[in-house]
């Protein structure tokens, strides 16, 4: 997966936005105000994911391109180095993860309005 890849799948998904809030190459991706996955854009080396903390153990374990977050909660976010050990469609499926989970984290006012979006 690319920088180009990465950005079309995440903004694709609903009630998502794109933001620099940490710098001009730090670009990270929000559904309803709250960050979801986020990565250097100059680079592109890893991706910072949400995750539940049982899962991210269980992939730490796996892959060793999965390792604790960075710069992050090491609890509750992994960093994924896309060095291309990793096949792109677990990539995709931990970044709905990491979707779904915050998505889950929101209000119920605010899960009714994703739903309007």
């Amino acid at each position: 997966m690319n920088i180009e890849q990465y950005r079309n799948y995440c903004i694709a998904k609903k009630g998502v936005t794109e933001e620099f809030p940490f710098g001009e190459t730090t670009l990270v991706y929000k559904v309803m105000g709250k960050m979801f996955t986020l990565a250097d854009i100059e680079l592109f080396e890893s991706i910072n994911l949400k995750v539940d903390p049982e899962q991210g153990a269980a992939l730490r374990e796996q892959y060793t391109a999965v390792q604790p977050g960075y710069h992050m909660n090491k609890k509750h976010w992994i960093t994924v180095i896309m060095d291309g050990s990793v096949p792109d469609k677990f990539i995709r499926q931990w970044i709905d993860d990491s979707y779904q989970l915050v998505v889950s984290g929101l209000t119920k006012k605010q899960q009714a309005e994703l739903l309007l979006l």
